[in-house]
């Protein structure tokens, strides 16, 4: 499920949620551990590349995502999208909050987002909720909201399985 994109000066945000038929707790483990991350936070058509991840408070982390397909236009470098950032909340098979930046020389792409991910019982599984706020205009919305729609789907697939 997802809500439109909300605009606020230059920016936007999105809320998705998706049921994963697995605990709160083996949702979070995926959540903040940097080998799971590398395989279910990956968009169909992208690599990932976790070059640092200390999942603590205050901790950083940062990802490449790459595409596999050479006509496709990355926003930091020719094929690639690299982002870092820092946790900012992390409570336990609850929620993990992240503060995160593209590296990129376009400024239309530049500018702190949040994401916040939480997690709630629901129907024998959990339900996961991911809000993005201060995406820049230049990201068109069905491309986030398609992406981490694809992203909570591997989630799902990683912690059924």
């Amino acid at each position: 499920m997802s809500e439109a994109g909300r605009r606020v000066g230059g920016m936007y945000s999105t809320r998705v949620s998706r049921w994963v038929g697995a605990s709160r707790a083996n949702v979070y483990r995926a959540l903040v551990d940097p080998d799971a991350i590398a395989r279910w936070r990956v968009p169909t058509g992208m690599s990932s590349h976790v070059h640092e991840f200390d999942a603590r408070v205050g901790g950083a982390f940062r990802i490449s995502l790459s595409y596999e397909m050479s006509d496709e236009a990355g926003k930091s470098g020719a094929h690639t999208d690299t982002y870092h950032g820092r946790f900012a909340e992390l409570v336990p098979d609850e929620r993990v909050v992240e503060v995160f930046e593209f590296e990129t020389d376009d400024p239309m792409l530049r500018g702190e987002m949040r994401m916040t991910t939480s997690l709630r019982e629901l129907d024998g599984g959990t339900e996961v909720l991911m809000v993005h706020e201060g995406i820049p205009d230049a990201v068109p919305v069905d491309d986030n909201e398609t992406g981490t729609r694809l992203a909570l789907e591997n989630l799902a697939l990683l912690v059924e399985g």
